[in-house]
C-alpha cells in the first residue's frame, strides 16, 4: 500500500498543469512536464525546499492554508482541493490513531432508506457500505444481480466480486473501468491506514496487479454517475444508468440503475416478471 499519496497526488498534478495555464512563459529546454517545483513554489509562496519534501513524504503536516494556497496555485477545482485536504489529513501526525479509533464497518441501515428502497421497486437499487458491502437493496436489484453472483459472498462486497470472482469481467464488457471507479470509492470515502481497509486492501492485493496497481496510482475522484453494459446470463446484453447517492454521514452510498434504452427496459421487466412498461428508459 503506498504511504506517500499526498506526495504523489502533488507531484502529478504538477506535472499535468502546463505553464501557459497559470500564465508563466513555457520557455525553452524544459525537461519537466507540467511545472517546475520552483514554479509551483513561486505561485504558492512557499519554499522550493518544502514542496519537495511534501512531494518526498518527508513532512507530513502542511497546514490547511498552505494546502489551499498550492490548490490554488494549481487551478484545482472544488472536489480536488477537498481530495488534496482529506489526503493531508490521512498521512498526518494522526493517521495512526485513526486505527484505534475507527468505527466498524456500517451495516445498519436507517428505517427511512429502507422505505426509500421499498418506493424505488422495481428498479435495481443497492446501498453500499464505503468499505463495498452490499448492506440493502430492492427487489429488483435482487432479481438482476443473483443471477451475476453479486450476492453470493456473506456478506456480498462489490470490490470482492469484482477482483476475486471470475465471473466478473466477463458480466462487465467495462470492467476496468468499473474497477477503476471502485477502487476510487474506496480511496475516497476511506483512510487507507483503517484496519478493516487495510484487512480488505491485503486481501485484494494478494489477488494480484489489477487491484494493487489501481491501490497504488494516482488518487482520483469516482464518478458518480454514468452508463455501464452488463452481459446478463438470464436476458443478454443491458445498458444501464446509474446515479450514485452519496450518505456521508452514514458512510453509505445508494446506487440506483434505470435502463438507458428500450430494449434494457424491457428485459428488466422480464427479470422482474412485470409487464412491459413497468420500467422506462431514461436517456440523456
Amino acid at each position: 500500500m503506498k504511504d506517500n499519496e499526498l506526495g504523489v497526488f502533488l507531484r502529478a498534478r504538477r506535472e499535468a498543469v502546463t505553464p501557459a495555464e497559470v500564465g508563466l512563459p513555457a520557455g525553452f529546454r524544459r525537461r519537466t512536464p507540467g511545472l517546475r517545483r520552483a514554479e509551483l513554489a513561486g505561485l504558492a509562496g512557499i519554499s522550493v525546499e518544502y514542496l519537495a519534501r511534501l512531494e518526498q513524504g518527508r513532512d507530513r503536516n502542511p497546514s490547511p492554508q498552505v494546502l489551499t494556497a498550492i490548490g490554488d496555485a494549481l487551478h484545482l477545482d472544488t472536489a480536488d482541493h477537498v481530495l488534496l485536504h482529506r489526503l493531508a489529513k490521512d498521512h498526518g501526525a494522526n493517521k495512526w490513531l485513526c486505527q484505534s479509533v475507527t468505527a466498524p464497518r456500517t451495516r445498519t441501515v436507517r428505517a427511512t432508506l429502507r422505505s426509500l428502497l421499498d418506493r424505488l421497486e422495481p428498479t435495481p437499487a443497492v446501498l453500499l457500505n464505503w468499505m463495498g458491502d452490499i448492506v440493502a437493496y430492492t427487489g429488483g436489484y435482487e432479481r438482476y444481480a443473483r443471477p451475476l453472483g453479486l450476492l453470493d459472498a456473506d456478506p456480498p462486497n462489490l470490490l470482492r466480486y469484482l477482483f476475486t470472482d471470475e465471473r466478473a469481467r466477463a458480466v462487465y464488457p467495462g470492467w476496468d473501468r468499473l474497477a477503476d471507479e471502485q477502487v476510487a470509492h474506496l480511496r475516497e470515502e476511506t483512510s487507507l491506514h483503517d484496519p478493516h481497509v487495510a484487512a480488505l486492501a491485503e486481501e485484494l492485493t494478494a489477488a494480484g496487479a489489477p487491484f494493487s496497481d489501481r491501490l497504488a496510482a494516482v488518487p482520483v475522484r469516482p464518478a458518480r454517475f454514468g452508463t455501464e453494459l452488463v452481459d446478463h446470463p438470464e436476458v443478454g446484453r443491458l445498458r444501464l444508468s446509474y446515479e450514485t447517492l452519496a450518505l456521508p454521514d452514514e458512510g453509505q452510498r445508494l446506487v440506483v440503475h434505470t435502463p438507458a434504452d428500450e430494449a434494457t427496459a424491457t428485459a428488466l421487466d422480464r427479470l422482474n416478471g412485470r409487464r412491459p412498461g413497468a420500467l422506462r428508459a431514461v436517456s440523456g
